[in-house]
């Protein structure tokens, strides 16, 4: 009864849902009157609207139907799956039977994965046994089933990845099956290769190629490469791309044929025989070269031809090492050369001299077989590394041997800085025009030369910069640092202070401002510019700047920014050698910019020094001079002239002397640039104390000026003598034409005084305008007119560098006009 309520209220409700819906869509559609002329075509949609719900329902109830089918048979399916699974199962409920069924599917996987690796066991027992049964008859049927082999090792090494290493075992054993397969056959042909050299007379002088040998030979030889082949294909597909990524194989016939030369390098070099010397590894290494002298013409007649049609058209005729018969010949006798150099570095190991040693000449050789024999081991435009690289870097010796050369640099620095002579001037070693530096800067240089020689031939980057930076660069510091502390010493003992608190005394102190103390300043000049030189001379060297520009991209590198070679950052690295390490490529650099500029520095300071003492002694002895006053004197008759009856001022003598003795010792040390420039400082230092203290102070008569100018001329004269002509008046111009100015007759070249009155006897000067000189009162009323009436007689003058102040200051210093 209940049921039947809800069904009546359920009708109930969707009756008065349907009017609902109705009443608002006619509300919707029939708003207005005009709305009625509408409703034939409103009735047609509703009964198109009407038969389209009715093929939708009829559409839905078929799908329904369907899906219900479907259902239905799903169920049965299902029904039928769990009775046949709890048959084969034998479990009573369908919860039990699933796991039963999972385990023996993973029993019947297994025996499938089982039955594969039986047939493929089964397989590769079949190839060994084929392999076995022909290669002593038909070599090349036995190496079909050997390269199918070698395809199953290959096949299942790169399918393990994906297995996860499911079969290790299954690969161990069909590798192992390969190699001994391999080693079978090879020992066979090796040994009738053997057979064939033996009737050769292989290696011996009188090697006969005749009756038939070389044919059998050349057959022997192809059979071995053919074994061969797979292997090489497989190595060349490895490192394509990645050269020197292994060393390349030695070519079985090579191999062979290198047996017996490899027992008579053992006979001489691993025994008691005295060619086993720890000190000559030059012989064991010269010994190689010998081998390649003696049968590279024999590989090269015999066996290159067989390499060339062997190797034609594949992969392995494109690198040098198999078919080049000297690179293959050369790759077959490094073997036995690196057994001997691994068993020859422990017994040198805590020798250093012999260590040192045997690593150059390991260098030599490598340079020797890549430049004079073209090898490059297979690695092409990249280049072999070379046996040092592997001595160095593979078996971990570059740094014992950095630290040995090291010691040995370090100690052969202190010996050169111990030695007595070191600190004297070499005159002999250097050009005589040039700056001549001390024998320890001379030696020192020629080390560091060495050390370079040393690491030219190294490979790797880090290697060459490790050297660069803790040998090279670390003397070059401590020689520095000498330098600096000479001069330092210096200042400290001809200081005002020095008598006082070190006890030095006057005489002491005076040798130091002379000529000895010249020297000791000279010593620190020359060799800081002799060293500055070669730095700036090594920066343009070609192997220097090759490690610049490779320093230069890794810096760039931002995957290089903390570190740059080793353990060594990019900071590091620009401290001791370039700030510009990293920067633009328009920065410039080089990699001795740091150092060289440290030296710069002091070669700057050291000329600084030398000038002021130079300069303060010339003061010094000048002081006499400037304390006498025979300027304004005046001569009985007519004005004296420039003639050789004037005599040098007694007090100027000391001074030349010791301006003579000075130019004299530095034009001998130093080149002639930096010689000008010390004297030019000095004679501006003369000039300046001449104008000051007796130009400036007195007045002058002509006699007097004719003195002055002839003891100016005599300190010319010894400066032109050691710096050439010119030179003095040029240091001290402004003094000359001062004197030149102060020196004007008092009356014009014809006789006449400027106002035309009375005509007077006098000197006649040099200056000519024109027919007529100028004199000294018309000089001085020009001058003293108007700054351009100044400028314009000084320039008739040929006067160029005094001022137009200074000349009034000069002409009022004549007794004529000051008075």
């Amino acid at each position: 009864m209940t049921d039947l309520a809800i069904r009546l209220d359920t009708s109930r409700n969707l009756g008065e849902e349907r009017d609902i819906r109705v009443e608002d869509y006619l509300n919707d559609k029939l708003q207005t009157i005009a709305d009625l002329e509408n409703l034939d075509s409103l009735l047609e949609n509703l009964q198109e609207a009407q038969i389209t719900l009715a093929e939708s329902s009829r559409a839905s109830e078929a799908h329904s139907a369907r899906v219900l089918q479907e259902a239905e048979k799903f169920h049965k399916q299902q029904g039928d799956i769990d009775r046949r699974l709890l048959i084969v199962t034998q479990s009573d409920t369908s919860d039990d039977a699933v796991p039963r069924f999972d385990a023996i599917m993973e029993k019947l996987q297994r025996i499938d994965i089982a039955t594969g690796y039986m047939c493929l066991l089964k397989e590769v027992g079949n190839l060994g046994a084929e392999a076995r049964r022909n290669f002593r008859t038909s070599p090349q049927a036995a190496l079909k089933p050997y390269i199918r082999l070698k395809s199953l090792v290959a096949a299942l090494k790169d399918a393990q990845p994906a297995a996860e290493g499911a079969a290790p075992h299954l690969v161990d054993h069909v590798e192992m099956t390969a190699a001994m397969l391999w080693k079978q056959m090879k020992d066979v042909y090796a040994m009738e290769f053997e057979g064939i050299l033996k009737k050769m007379k292989w290696p011996g002088k009188d090697v006969t190629m005749s009756g038939g040998l070389e044919q059998e030979w050349a057959a022997g030889a192809g059979k071995l490469l053919d074994l061969q082949e797979p292997e090489l294909n497989a190595r060349e597909d490895r490192t394509y791309g990645y050269a020197g990524a292994e060393e390349p194989l030695v070519l079985l016939p090579l191999e062979v044929m290198v047996k017996p030369l490899e027992l008579r390098f053992r006979y001489h070099f691993d025994g008691d025989k005295p060619t086993n010397r720890l000190d000559k590894p030059e012989y064991f290494f010269s010994h190689i070269f010998n081998l390649l002298d003696t049968y590279n013409e024999f590989f090269a007649t015999y066996l290159q031809p067989v390499l060339q049609n062997h190797f034609k058209g594949s992969n392995l005729a494109m690198n040098l090492v198999y078919i080049d018969i000297t690179s293959a010949l050369i790759t077959a006798l490094l073997p036995m050369l690196r057994h001997k150099i691994l068993s020859f570095l422990p017994q040198i190991a805590k020798q250093p001299q012999l260590l040192s040693h045997f690593m150059h000449e390991l260098m030599s050789f490598d340079v020797d077989l890549k430049d004079d024999w073209g090898y490059d081991a297979g690695c092409g435009a990249d280049g072999w590394k070379g046996l040092t690289w592997e001595v160095l870097v593979k078996k971990d010796w570059f740094g014992k041997w950095l630290q040995v050369e090291k010691d040995f640099a370090l100690s052969r620095y202190q010996s050169i800085i111990d030695n007595p002579e070191s600190g004297e001037i070499d005159y002999d070693s250097v050009d005589p025009g040039m700056t001549k530096p001390t024998k320890a800067a001379i030696r020192v240089n020629d080390l560091l030369e060495t050390i370079t020689d040393r690491y030219r031939p190294l490979t790797s980057f880090s290697q060459k910069l490790r050297f660069l930076i803790d040998i090279q660069i670390a003397i070059f510091d401590k020689f520095h640092t000498r330098l600096h502390s000479a001069l330092e010493a210096y200042l400290t003992l001809t200081s005002s202070i020095a008598r006082t608190v070190q006890g030095v005394s006057k005489e002491e102190q005076s040798q130091l401002q002379g000529l000895g103390g010249l020297e000791r300043l000279c010593r620190v000049f020359g060799s800081a510019e002799y060293l500055e030189k070669k730095m700036r001379d090594w920066s343009d060297d070609v192997f220097f700047l090759e490690l610049w520009d490779e320093l230069q991209d890794r810096a760039r590198k931002p995957s290089r920014r903390e570190t740059i070679a080793g353990e060594m950052t990019v900071a590091h690295v620009a401290e001791r050698t370039s700030s510009a390490v990293g920067s633009d490529e328009d920065a410039g650099g080089a990699l001795f910019d740091e150092t060289a500029g440290a030296y710069r520095r002091l070669r700057i300071r050291s000329e600084t020094i030398m000038q002021d003492m130079l300069m303060q002694n010339i003061r010094d002895s000048l002081w006499p001079y400037s304390r006498i006053n025979p300027w304004a004197s005046l001569s009985p008759g007519a004005e004296p002239t420039h003639s050789a009856s004037l005599t040098l001022t007694a007090e100027l003598d000391a001074t030349l002397q010791q301006l003579s003795s000075y130019l004299s010792f530095l034009s001998n040390a130093l080149a002639q640039a930096p010689l000008r420039r010390i004297a030019r400082q000095v004679a501006l230092a003369i000039q300046t104390y001449l104008w000051d203290r007796v130009l400036m102070r007195h007045s002058f008569s002509p006699s007097g000026i004719a003195q002055f100018c002839y003891d100016l001329n005599a300190l010319c004269e010894v400066m032109d003598r050691f710096l050439g002509d010119g030179q003095g008046e040029l240091g001290m111009r402004r003094l000359a034409e001062a004197v030149k100015l102060l020196d004007l007759p008092a009356v014009h070249s014809e006789g006449f005084e400027e106002d035309g009155e009375t005509p007077v006897s006098g000197p006649v000067g040099e200056e000519e305008v024109g027919d007529r000189q100028l004199a000294l009162w018309e000089v001085e009323k020009r001058i003293f007119r108007s700054n351009e009436s100044a400028r314009d007689v000084l320039e008739e003058l040929g006067l160029e560098v005094i001022t137009e102040s200074e000349a009034r200051n000069v002409l009022e210093r004549r007794i004529e006009l000051g008075s």
